[in-house]
């Protein structure tokens, strides 16, 4: 969890620093690196980086009301693991022509909400 902070923590240095594309995919790391430290301390394995199939393994676990736009969130957390990063995830240009303020700042919360999650999960 301690790394899945600071994650955060990185996330908001490169949104205010403009790397919009760097924000959203360090975000997504954030989520998870948090889903995944659930899954340790309760001595489960995790395999992959998909934060929505991380996620769908907690779901007895969420309250109904907030899972719907947990399940948002993540996929749209999803969508920043590759293309984020790789020129070539693009048919045309770069990741950083393609990642708005928008898309960082919505990313940026998301992860929070998954953090957030991941917290209170924990903390039972």
């Amino acid at each position: 969890m301690a790394q899945a902070q600071r994650d955060l923590e990185s996330a908001q240095w490169a949104l205010q620093g403009g790397f919009y594309e760097w924000c959203a995919f360090i975000s997504q790391q954030a989520a998870e690196k948090a889903l995944k430290a659930v899954y340790t301390e309760r001595g489960a394995e995790a395999w992959g980086h998909s934060v929505l199939g991380l996620l769908r393994g907690l779901a007895k676990e969420i309250d109904p009301d907030l899972y719907p736009e947990l399940e948002r969130c993540a996929k749209q957390l999803d969508l920043h693991y590759v293309p984020a990063r790789y020129p070539n995830g693009w048919s045309v240009g770069s990741p950083q022509e393609h990642y708005t303020k928008e898309t960082a700042e919505d990313a940026s919360l998301c992860a929070q909400r998954i953090v957030r999650l991941c917290d209170d999960l924990l903390a039972r």
